[in-house]
């Protein structure tokens, strides 16, 4: 009996192996550097020399280094050194990439308290950029100085440089 329990036993389990065959299969597996994304600046934003009003106003700064002011800000004619940012891009050729700007920077006059909010800062390229086929693209910053009544004579500059951020798409 105990030897009819075994064989009945050994027969169903092969049975039931045999419809559970397996199968197997294999994939490779790759992987491609590409040349890391960088970021070099090559010149400083200055919004340059301000007259500034007894009412606020603005001084905008394009990307391609042209400024304008309102309400009653004057540009004087001997405007300084007036530069929108600019830095290289370089990476893998072709490729594209994300940027990120900041939202806002403070200027505080050197030797004093007195601060101007930076805002709109704005690109060329704008937001995406394409590297060349030499892997490289020129990437311009310009923004909006809000400029206070009477702002006070002096200096300004950020406590700390703004960051620029780009990212491979």
């Amino acid at each position: 009996m105990k030897k009819r329990l075994f064989i009945a036993l050994s027969l169903g389990l092969g049975f039931a192996h045999a419809a559970c065959a397996q199968a197997t299969a294999s994939a490779g597996i790759g992987a491609t550097i590409v040349v890391p994304i960088n970021l070099a600046k090559t010149s400083d934003m200055n919004f340059g020399m301000i007259a500034a009003a007894q009412v606020p106003g603005a001084v905008e700064l394009g990307p391609g280094g042209a400024r304008s002011a309102s309400n009653g800000v004057n540009l004087p004619s001997a405007g300084g050194s007036v530069s929108a940012a600019s830095f290289v891009v370089s990476g893998e050729s072709n490729y594209t990439y994300s940027i990120t700007l900041p939202p806002s920077a403070v200027l505080t006059r050197q030797a004093g308290m007195e601060t101007m909010t930076v805002t709109n800062f704005q690109s060329v390229p704008s937001q995406t950029g394409t590297l060349s086929a030499q892997g490289v693209q020129v990437l311009n910053v310009g923004a909006r100085l809000m400029v206070g009544p009477q702002q006070a004579v002096g200096a300004y500059e950020t406590d700390s440089p703004f960051e620029v951020v780009v990212n491979y798409n």
